[in-house]
């Protein structure tokens, strides 16, 4: 191979190589992405309801402090806890179960439930309550906890057909910027607790804001959406009931007279 040869392929991968790679200490930009925001969906706690059309039922929510150390009972009720914080003991049915932070668990009708602040602080949760109106001034906790309403649907949940229903509570996460989502409705029906951020709903083209403690109620039917235009995570936390098998969240618009 000629000398000549070999300095004119040098000259040629040099080239090359300065053409397909950036000067030193360049920065390039990344594309556009094209990636929407979405919302990431975790249940939380689950249970099965064989029927909900023997007698009307609420949706109630309630806020409960128990002082540390101290117990309560829970009665009678299908209901979720939410653990908000401090440290709770529940024992049903000689079970244990200890809730921090973020925990949920479902508590049935048909048991009793013993609640212990086991921390060194008061043990904070929301129940989500699912109740026959002739239940609904009943006493769920009682002394020495502190029980604050937040909370009750002033007429029953419409539109609930026969057969087994999927009772849900679920924890939904908006990520920042995230525009509203496609309109949808519910299978069922679900109370809403804004736990953190503030969100947006648009609902019949008018749009709210929910700050955090925000509550809303969707029956069967109200087409919705939800978005959020803050710098923080939208989270909120839904308990839903919904037909066993079909979809909790529908797209679009509900059939003309389902209603």
């Amino acid at each position: 191979m000629s000398l000549r040869f070999i300095i004119r392929a040098l000259i040629i991968a040099t080239l090359g190589a300065g053409i397909s790679a950036p000067p030193l200490g360049a920065q390039t930009t990344p594309g556009p992405s094209t990636t929407q925001p979405t919302a990431v969906r975790n249940v939380l706690a689950n249970a099965g309801l064989p029927s909900v059309v023997d007698v009307p039922l609420h949706f109630k929510l309630l806020r409960v402090s128990i002082p540390a150390g101290q117990s309560t009972s829970s009665r009678e009720a299908n209901g979720f806890l939410f653990q908000m914080s401090g440290m709770l003991a529940v024992t049903t049915s000689g079970d244990t179960r200890n809730l921090r932070n973020g925990d949920a668990m479902f508590v049935g009708r048909g048991e009793s439930a013993t609640l212990k602040a086991t921390g060194p602080e008061p043990a904070v949760f929301l129940h989500f309550l699912l109740l026959p109106v002739a239940d609904l001034e009943k006493m769920v906790e009682g002394a020495p906890a502190v029980v604050t309403e937040l909370y009750r649907t002033t007429a029953p949940i419409p539109s609930l057909k026969s057969g087994p229903y999927e009772f849900t509570l679920t924890r939904v996460t908006l990520p920042p910027r995230m525009p509203s989502n496609p309109p949808h409705y519910r299978s069922g029906g679900a109370l809403y607790y804004v736990a953190s951020g503030t969100g947006t709903t648009t609902v019949e083209g008018r749009t709210e804001t929910k700050p955090t403690g925000s509550r809303l109620f969707e029956p069967y039917g109200m087409v919705h959406q939800w978005g959020n235009p803050g710098d923080t995570p939208l989270v909120l936390l839904q308990a839903n009931i919904s037909p066993e098998g079909v979809p909790v969240v529908i797209v679009g618009v509900p059939p003309a007279g389902s209603k």
